[in-house]
């Protein structure tokens, strides 16, 4: 059985069912098929100390010693990336592999929301990319998640 999940997912098999799945429910939810703006966030998260020490590091600004995973949505919430990385890779040099196969796989997306932890670095690749990043600051009165209101004017 898993000879056909390598095999597939090899050939891209799973990448692209995700855009189709994704344009389907865009289109359900009265959206265009193809998203043109993004929300990018990256997160640290421990391990057990069963991996290889290969791929996993130590998150400096965090002290957390695992993997750092990148997840891109839509506007709606979709799923259109996921990359894991060692904790040790900076949200930076994380959020641009992310950003690349967000490009490549949605060519239409203009504009990302980030939060501060992407710098300058991150800011011009986008720019190189065609795309406007705004950096959304965290209200710092309120501890833990909370949804950061965003503005998106389609022109």
């Amino acid at each position: 059985m898993y000879y056909y999940h390598a095999a597939w997912r090899d050939e891209g098999i799973f990448a692209q069912l995700n855009v189709d799945l994704t344009a389907l429910a865009r289109v359900k939810a009265g959206r265009d098929p193809q998203p043109t703006a993004a929300v990018i966030d990256t997160q640290s998260v421990k391990t057990s100390t069963n991996p290889p020490t290969s791929t996993q590091g130590t998150d400096a600004a965090k002290k957390i010693v695992g993997r750092k995973r990148s997840v891109v949505t839509d506007t709606l919430g979709l799923l259109l990336v996921v990359i894991v990385v060692a904790a040790s890779v900076t949200e930076n040099r994380a959020g641009i592999e992310a950003l690349d196969q967000l490009k490549a796989a949605y060519p239409t997306v203009v504009k990302t929301w980030v939060d501060a932890g992407f710098k300058n670095q991150f800011v011009e690749h986008a720019a190189t990319l065609g795309i406007d990043t705004e950096i959304v600051p965290r209200n710092t009165e309120t501890r833990g998640f909370h949804v950061v209101k965003r503005r998106w004017v389609v022109d």
